[in-house]
């Protein structure tokens, strides 16, 4: 069995979404010389502790689709609905919607930084889980 890479974003996001999913409250990984801590809480956020030789670069989250619908990007000073990327967002700003009929479900955040990139175009057809939006760390 090979040494997980700590130096690797994407593992750490793949580990912190395989717990997410499989409603685990956390894990500890230690070796010598670098210690990973991922606590979820139950609202399915999670905080990652990283010690060691080992730092990963900027670690960045992705925004889920909450259940599936039809994709809305919304950013409330804009009248057209399309947002200027990048721009700062905190964990409970109302990020877009996903629309089911005549129902529009706010998609949240989930985590303070700079959205960065959307993922996927306004009207679009997504599933449970598909990522909407990159957001990085403020640095």
């Amino acid at each position: 069995m090979s040494a997980i890479d700590f130096s690797d974003p994407s593992t750490i996001a793949a580990l912190t979404d395989a717990l997410t999913a499989a409603g685990v409250d956390g894990l500890e990984i230690s070796r010598p010389g670098a210690n990973l801590r991922i606590v979820v809480s139950k609202a399915g956020h999670a905080q990652i502790s990283l010690t060691g030789n080992a730092q990963p670069q900027l670690a960045i989250s992705v925004a889920k689709a909450p259940m599936a619908g039809h994709f809305y990007p919304q950013h409330s000073s804009d009248s057209d609905g399309t947002g200027h990327l990048p721009r700062a967002v905190s964990s409970q700003d109302v990020i877009g919607f996903i629309r089911i009929s005549s129902v529009l479900l706010p998609i949240l955040a989930g985590r303070s930084g700079l959205l960065a990139r959307q993922l996927v175009e306004p009207e679009t057809l997504v599933g449970f889980g598909d990522p909407l939006f990159e957001i990085e760390p403020l640095s």
